[in-house]
């Protein structure tokens, strides 16, 4: 996706018409998609063997739809390209089509004259009115994020979904000037994803914070004891099995609460990420020498004074660190909200 599809209020107007994408379009859009959208550009190699395969696509009998805005000079100013696929059918999509925002790209000198809004918002319209698809779906990034959501998208950049049903105006129950009423499964799709975990905090009984050192995450060696919720568990239930499965040790409770923690999400996990970290009470010396550490997940056990685990750890997890143990000092339940997966 395009990371520079920008919405402003003062962007210029289109000094030129969008217009639907033929076989003979499809070179410069795999051009425009190599310089401006992929990481790595493609070798020419490459932008061959994609424009032979993209160029038929293009075809009423194919699977890829674009609109393009032509430059005064005759070269391409800006592209957005769909390609549609089957899914099951459902309340939602009742056809069973949908369709990703594949490409969406704007050549540098013609940006900041609505040509993006201008290409994806045909191709939308295009997509749901003539080819009847009406599951949309698109990654992009954060500063591009407020277009799609202006055109109907929700979710994180990461995956970015929207509904257009083709009903008839008749069909609507809810007065012009109210909000559309949409059912359940439908509406749910519009809304951002999220994982959901559940920790115990740890300590000796003269207070240093306890952490288990991972085996299968570098970029978070140390961490708490516990893990990500199954379907039909509650926190209080995740943080007691994973205290379990990770260590052999049995917390009976009662649960109390130290910190929520959120994080956004990013390269690493398309989803938000939403935690509850509940005291895990003071360990004796016996039950921590006692500890079974399960091998595939963990390799040892390690107890420091707050102030140095500073070291062995990324900032970020030392801060969600030092606030556990502020909020275990002080009893106040926390919020650490900026648990966001990074591009690390």
């Amino acid at each position: 996706m395009n990371r520079d599809a920008l919405p402003t209020a003062t962007a210029k107007p289109p000094t030129a018409t969008a217009r639907p994408a033929t076989p003979d379009d499809a070179e410069s859009i795999i051009r425009m998609r190599s310089a401006y959208v992929l990481s790595t550009p493609l070798s020419e190699e490459w932008i061959r063997r994609c424009t032979d395969e993209l160029a038929p696509r293009l075809t009423e009998a194919g699977d890829a739809r674009a609109f393009v805005v032509t430059a005064p000079d005759g070269s391409m100013a800006a592209c957005a390209l769909g390609l549609i696929h089957p899914v099951l059918p459902a309340p939602a999509y009742p056809r069973g089509l949908a369709a990703r925002v594949h490409v969406v790209a704007t050549r540098p000198e013609e940006r900041r004259r609505g040509y993006a809004r201008a290409v994806v918002s045909m191709l939308l319209d295009h997509l749901s009115q003539v080819e009847h698809v009406t599951l949309f779906e698109l990654h992009t990034s954060i500063e591009a994020a407020p277009l799609y959501r202006e055109l109907g998208f929700a979710g994180s950049p990461a995956l970015m979904r929207m509904t257009r049903l083709d009903e008839p105006a008749t069909a609507r129950t809810s007065p012009p000037s109210g909000p559309d009423w949409m059912p359940p499964e439908q509406y749910a799709a519009t809304l951002p994803k999220s994982t959901a975990f559940a920790c115990m905090y740890f300590t000796d009984e003269d207070n240093r914070p306890l952490q288990l050192h991972s085996v299968y995450s570098p970029s978070h060696p140390w961490q708490l004891v516990g893990g990500t919720m199954e379907l039909g568990e509650r926190p209080w239930e995740t943080a007691v099995r994973e205290c379990r499965e990770e260590t052999g040790l049995t917390v009976s409770g009662p649960p109390r609460l130290l910190a929520t923690v959120f994080g956004l999400p990013g390269a690493q996990w398309p989803y938000s990420t939403l935690g509850m970290v509940f005291d895990g009470g003071r360990l004796t010396t016996a039950q921590i020498r006692d500890i079974a550490l399960n091998p595939q997940e963990h390799d040892e056990v390690r107890i420091l004074p707050l102030a140095e685990w500073k070291a062995p750890m990324p900032a970020r997890d030392f801060a969600r660190l030092t606030t556990l143990e502020k909020a275990r000092r002080t009893g106040e339940a926390a919020y650490f909200g900026t648990w966001d997966w990074g591009d690390e």
